[in-house]
């Protein structure tokens, strides 16, 4: 009797490590990661699309599309306001949020010096924003993404820390990749998009602030909505973020592109919008204007 029970439990560990070995050849490590990725809480280096780099459907069998609108990429001075060119040697704090807010989400990003796609700056995670920072296996770069605990809808905003370099690079690009994933619980039919978000160095400031100028805000009772003035030198997309005192994006929207000369924009807010004051960071390209309004229905 006990050999009928020992053969079988030979020639089915024999077939195993065979299977094992023939899986491995042919993708058993391929899956292996993707189920490793699909289960963790960020921590993937070398997956934003930058330069050199791969991205999220290495792991995540979904499509490459453009995160340009999806991606809304904020970067904000101590007093949480948006800028568009930064200050050597400054901290700022960096926020994305994704134009839709699917049940199961994620990103990663790493910041690049535009001349020489070396590391710029260095980024720090925060704990309250969702996000952890680390490093690739060649400590040359410097990642941020989502955690185990704010990959899902109950996070609307994350944010960290973007430590400037200490000198002048000249442009910078935030280089992010986000997962927006249909939670069948595997790793296919996820949408993956990429985003390239460049920030001028200090040089081009005064240039930047004289193409826009006699910016307004103002909130309208009728129709709950928001009426932004303001004078254009140039003709590029609009987008609008309306951030509560704690400095968080309560609303944003992508608009068409600005006007040469005068332009007004009525922006509509959802209903569930509650009275109080609150910024307007309005953007044309990559200039920020910024106003305090007050919402009272």
């Amino acid at each position: 009797m006990k050999r009928l029970y020992i053969l079988p439990a030979v020639a089915l560990l024999a077939a195993g490590i065979f299977a094992f070995q023939s899986a491995d050849s042919s993708g058993k490590v391929e899956q292996f990661k993707k189920t490793k990725h699909f289960l963790s809480g960020g921590n993937q280096s070398g997956l934003t699309g930058a330069p050199g780099e791969n991205n999220c459907t290495m792991c995540h069998s979904g499509s490459v599309l453009d995160g340009s609108n999806q991606n809304q990429f904020t970067l904000l001075d101590a007093a949480f306001i948006p800028v568009a060119a930064y200050i050597p040697g400054t901290s700022y704090t960096a926020t994305l949020q994704l134009a839709n807010n699917p049940a199961k989400k994620g990103f990663s990003s790493t910041t690049l010096d535009d001349g020489s796609n070396s590391m710029a700056g260095s980024l720090v995670g925060m704990g309250i924003g969702g996000t952890v920072d680390f490093q690739n296996g060649g400590m040359t770069r410097d990642y941020v993404s989502h955690t185990s605990t704010s990959n899902t809808n109950a996070v609307t905003l994350w944010s960290w820390t973007w430590n400037a370099p200490a000198t002048d690079l000249g442009d910078v690009t935030f280089y992010i990749a986000s997962n927006v994933t249909n939670d069948n619980g595997a790793a296919s039919g996820d949408e993956i998009y990429l985003s390239e978000h460049t920030i001028s160095s200090s040089v081009g400031i005064e240039e930047v602030k004289n193409d826009i100028s006699t910016f307004t805000a103002g909130y309208s009772m009728e129709g709950n909505s928001i009426a932004v003035n303001f004078t254009s030198m140039i003709a590029d997309d609009m987008h609008f973020n309306l951030v509560d005192l704690n400095g968080k994006s309560v609303y944003a929207s992508n608009l068409s592109k600005s006007l040469i000369g005068m332009n007004k924009q009525m922006v509509s807010l959802p209903s569930e919008i509650e009275n109080g004051i609150y910024a307007v960071h309005f953007f044309v390209g990559n200039r920020a204007m910024s106003a305090s309004i007050m919402v009272q229905k």
